[in-house]
């Protein structure tokens, strides 16, 4: 814990050696961020810190400061959200627990100070001003529609699901003790200034939260503070805290996370169980039967030697067919990403302008929604999901994203289903990825065999919206 009313040390060397402090030229300051494209929304919000140096350099290797002494991104990332919003938010009705949390770092533990049900802004507003409480604000998308663009186009661009929290902490107090995240982590300073303390990993990229006790962690590696418009970055495994100095009436800033479950690991777990079930119909070896009383014995030391046999051969297989499918983790991320965001105000899309024939030039819309996909378990189908599909699609309902239900388990079945999207027969899949790889197609040139099968798909993907006849 911070030292009430003690003077924040002054940046060590090493921190200037490790946390690089770019600074924007603000008399020609660019564009706070631009959303062209997934690649453009993420350069400019690391700018002027170079994407490929980003990645080089940072990703999941070390963290990153970018301060801005620029009233115009501080003025942008105040408008993302404000304390002064909660009000507001609370008539819409908030929960604690499911939307907020109210908690409080003490003698080095996180205490929670929720109520129960149905979030009451007075009584919010008295546990942040009286009792020093850290307001923890959940997947703040669902309601601020320029954080959804930002997210939704993080998704395209990482190929992941990206989730948000805002923290709002009143002067001298501390939310949350040392501790350690399983996602990759941006910072976004909003109002006021936090105090941050960034200390070495003791487990280097993560896959699970804990709490370390500072005992253990030993002294800062980084230490600064964030004002609005600054950006921080740190890997998961980092172990960090932050506060809000005296002085400073309070600090909001939103956490953007990403990555969560999304290793070489993570993918392997998810990706083997459909090369061993496609190896195992060609190869007799993988249909060989197991020793007897396998399954019932202590020392399979002898086993071993025929399970990397057989490892082996999933790998040469793999080496010659260059294909490993996702299946759950592809699945899980298209169902439950963030729709393309076109507004609260729009209507919900339907399929508009001329029907698609023969003779059409056709272009597929919503490229970064668009998936095709081959399940192991599908021999005999491909499918193509449509933006359409996805739940809000212009009529702005975020509300499950990010969101664990106590219906995910019931409902499993039919986001399995709806995931799927259009379903069409093997034999489209090149004419798909033909669709999907070209800026624009004809109708008779794509790769299918009759007319009536390139007519009927291109009528399909005209229905559900994924393309445009130009």
């Amino acid at each position: 814990m911070p030292k009430k009313g003690g003077k924040i040390p002054d940046v060590a060397q090493e921190t200037q050696a490790h946390c690089k402090r770019p600074k924007l030229d603000t008399a020609g300051s660019p564009p706070v961020l631009s959303f062209e494209s997934p690649a453009s929304l993420f350069r400019s919000l690391i700018s002027p810190i170079e994407e490929e140096v980003f990645f080089r350099d940072y990703w999941e290797q070390k963290p990153l400061l970018v301060q801005r002494d620029d009233e115009l991104v501080a003025a942008y990332y105040q408008s993302l959200f404000q304390l002064s919003h909660l009000k507001e938010l609370c008539s819409q009705g908030l929960y604690y627990w499911r939307d907020v949390n109210v908690c409080r770092c003490v003698s080095g533990k996180k205490k929670v100070l929720n109520k129960e049900g149905r979030v009451n802004y007075m009584q919010l507003k008295k546990d942040f001003d009286q009792k020093k409480a850290t307001i923890q604000f959940h997947q703040p998308q669902r309601f601020k529609e320029e954080l959804w663009k930002i997210q939704e186009k993080l998704e395209c661009y990482f190929g992941s699901l990206v989730g948000s929290n805002v923290y709002i902490t009143p002067q001298g107090s501390q939310g949350l003790p040392p501790h350690y995240d399983d996602v990759e982590v941006f910072i976004l300073q909003l109002e006021g200034e936090k105090h941050w303390r960034l200390y070495k990993p003791t487990v280097p990229l993560a896959r699970e939260y804990n709490v370390e006790p500072e005992d253990r962690i030993g002294s800062p590696t980084h230490e600064f503070i964030l004002k609005p418009g600054d950006l921080l970055y740190f890997p998961r495994g980092t172990i960090h805290q932050a506060d809000t100095p005296h002085g400073i009436s309070y600090s909001t800033h939103v956490t953007i996370s990403t990555y969560q479950n999304n290793s070489w690991g993570d993918f392997l777990l998810d990706a083997i169980p459909g090369l061993v079930f496609d190896t195992a119909k060609e190869d007799v070896a993988l249909r060989t039967s197991i020793p007897r009383q396998l399954l019932m014995q202590v020392n399979t030391a002898d086993c071993t030697k025929k399970l990397s046999s057989l490892l082996r051969r999933l790998a040469d297989r793999l080496e010659n067919s260059r294909e490993l499918r996702s299946s759950d983790m592809k699945k899980d991320f298209i169902t439950h990403r963030l729709p393309p965001c076109l507004g609260c105000d729009s209507e919900p899309l339907t399929p508009g302008g001329k029907l698609p024939k023969l003779d059409s030039k056709i272009r597929l819309q919503f490229r970064d929604h668009a998936v095709i996909t081959v399940e192991p378990d599908q021999e005999n189908a491909v499918s193509m999901r449509s933006p359409r599909c996805m739940p809000g699609v212009g009529v702005g309902d975020t509300e499950t994203h990010m969101m664990g239900t106590e219906d995910d388990t019931a409902s499993e079945d039919g986001l399995a289903q709806q995931s799927h999207g259009l379903r069409f027969p093997l034999s489209y899949l090149d004419a798909l990825k033909q669709i999907w790889s070209s800026n624009t197609v004809n109708v008779k040139e794509l790769n299918l065999t009759s007319d009536e099968e390139k007519e009927n798909l291109a009528l399909s993907l005209w229905t559900e919206c994924l393309i445009e006849v130009l």
